[in-house]
C-alpha cells in the first residue's frame, strides 16, 4: 500500500494490524518493509517528521511483534536520496530493509520454535 506522506507510515501499518493483515498468527503477511523517503527544507518540520515517523513506526512494530524492516530515508537533498536508493538496487537501502525484515521473520520463528 501507498501513503500520501512519510507520517502516514504509521497509520498504515496501525490500520493493516487492525485489519488482521499482519501482526497476528493467522495474518496473511509476516512483516513489513517501509520505504520513504524525508528531504530536510528550510523549517524544522523535517525533524518533527523523521522523529515521529519513526518513532510511532518502532512502536507499532514492537507492540504487535511485527518484523519490520525500515527504509525511511532522511536526507539532506534529491541526490542524497537517489545514491541512498541506489536507484531500487539490492545494493540500496531498499534491499537492507527487506533482508532486516526477512531476518527478523526468520528469528521470530526460530524463537517460536524453540518455545514450543
Amino acid at each position: 500500500m501507498s501513503v500520501y506522506g512519510a507520517l502516514e507510515i504509521p497509520q498504515a501499518l496501525a490500520a493493516a494490524v487492525s485489519a488482521g493483515q499482519v501482526g497476528a498468527s493467522n495474518a496473511p503477511y509476516a512483516g513489513v518493509i517501509a520505504l520513504g523517503c524525508v528531504i530536510r527544507g528550510e523549517t524544522s518540520h523535517y525533524d518533527i517528521v523523521c522523529n515521529n515517523a519513526n518513532h510511532w513506526l518502532m512502536e507499532t512494530a514492537i507492540r504487535h511483534s511485527i518484523p519490520l524492516g525500515n527504509s525511511i530515508l532522511t536526507v539532506d537533498t534529491r541526490q542524497q536520496a537517489l545514491a541512498r536508493a541506489a536507484g531500487g538496487a539490492p545494493s540500496g537501502k531498499g534491499g537492507d530493509a527487506a533482508r532486516a525484515c526477512l531476518g527478523l521473520i526468520a528469528l521470530k520463528q526460530r524463537l517460536a520454535g524453540a518455545a514450543a
